[in-house]
């Protein structure tokens, strides 16, 4: 069997932990299996790399910030092959380029194109544990590239897909996938499996165990995913098309997204093609909206209220302001004291009244709501940022999730 392992960067924060993942992928080596190790920076590390950059520049150039987070990786990769060698174990580290893991070139946000087994394959075969760095890949001028948020979840999937590995497990500092973040939902419950769609909104809506491209890579080539504690021998909750509980559920889970600004453009003409003109320019400058919300037009103008990741503010408000005159807006707002609650759930396809008792939920707890969004299996709702634990163990206990 070939086995890919991911390790996030709690997994490898210390020289204790870098061990404790040495010996576990040992013991899956010298059961006979291939084992290939997918690792993201050493703790904090990509954290500290983003303070040294912006303590020299306050608005670094993304091709220049993917240089330097590159160094996180290729440490962690280093290290663990090191560690294994002193337990006796023949392994290699590899960076992107080694692979080669080609991405397209846009700089902190890339997306993998193919990957060139040959070189793992072959170290596979002279029975080497290959450990590959994470999040980052090479594109077209043979620039590094990162692969964004959760990136090292996406290059363990593709590399489980380009290898077609039996499995791709994830390991993080949690034992599975829950109804709710444990740390601020007491009452969360494991779950033993979910589908991949179900985890992909999850992950969409703010979910940190895994990122929403990873899944959604995993469901497109079938690979079978696991996430599981790097600290414990837990089973786990299995990533698969379809689950046993799924008929029963009516919701699988709830997700808080602390990193969402509301952006309201006021005054856009209302006339046809200005919404187009609007959300055309932000796609084409790689900025991701979500929850959408257009108001009745008055005395000839309409105002549209999104949202996007705090990390896109800047990017966002630079780009709308440089376009105001193509555009045709008056004025633009922004709120970055909001959050985004989701449920997500397939059951809720085939029931009725789920968004119903959502709300009913908040009401209840005094919560307002500011803008909604739907889907087939998802409801997120945006709220004031002071008010977003409470709506999420509000909701939680509305569905009761942890009976």
């Amino acid at each position: 069997m070939l086995i890919v392992k991911k390790f996030g960067g709690t997994s490898v924060a210390n020289k204790e932990r870098i061990f404790n993942v040495a010996r576990r992928c040992i013991e899956e080596y010298q059961k006979g299996n291939d084992v290939v190790v997918v690792l993201s920076a050493m703790g904090k590390y990509t954290d500290e790399l983003i303070d040294m950059a912006r303590d020299i520049n306050a608005r670094p150039p993304k091709r220049e910030m993917d240089m330097l987070f590159t160094i996180g990786e290729q440490m962690s990769v280093a290290l663990m092959a090191m560690a294994m060698d002193s337990l006796g174990v023949r392994s290699i580290s590899l960076n992107a380029f080694q692979v080669a893991m080609h991405t397209t070139s846009s700089y902190g946000n890339a997306r993998i194109k193919r990957i060139d087994c040959e070189r793992i394959r072959r170290e596979l075969q002279d029975r080497k544990i290959v450990i590959v760095t994470g999040f980052q890949g090479v594109n077209k001028y043979d620039d590094y590239t990162t692969l964004g948020r959760g990136g090292s979840d996406t290059t363990a999937v593709a590399l489980a897909a380009a290898l077609h590995a039996d499995a791709c497990e994830i390991y993080t500092d949690v034992d599975g996938v829950y109804t709710a973040d444990p740390r601020m939902v007491k009452n969360a419950k494991k779950l033993d499996e979910i589908t991949y769609d179900e985890m992909m909104d999850l992950s969409t809506a703010g979910a940190g165990v895994l990122h929403n491209r990873c899944v959604e890579m995993a469901k497109k080539y079938g690979v079978p995913l696991v996430v599981r504690s790097s600290l414990n021998n837990s089973e786990g909750t299995w990533v698969k098309e379809v689950t046993k509980k799924m008929e029963r559920m009516l919701i699988t889970g709830v997700a808080l997204d602390n990193h969402a600004v509301r952006v309201s453009v006021i005054g856009l003409q209302d006339e046809p093609g200005r919404a187009f003109k609007l959300f055309d320019l932000l796609a084409k400058n790689h900025v991701n909206v979500d929850i959408i919300l257009q108001s009745i037009g008055r005395e000839g103008t309409k105002d549209i209220s999104f949202t996007v990741a705090d990390e896109d503010l800047q990017e966002t408000l630079k780009v709308l302001r440089e376009n105001q005159e193509r555009i045709g807006f008056t004025a633009l707002e922004y709120n970055e004291d909001v959050a985004k609650v989701s449920i997500v759930g397939a059951g809720m396809m085939s029931n009725p009244g789920v968004a119903a008792k959502m709300f009913e939920s908040l009401y209840n707890e005094n919560i307002n709501i500011n803008m909604i969004a739907t889907s087939e299996i998802r409801v997120t709702v945006l709220v004031n940022k002071k008010d977003a634990e409470r709506a999420m163990n509000a909701v939680h206990d509305a569905f009761g999730l942890s009976d």
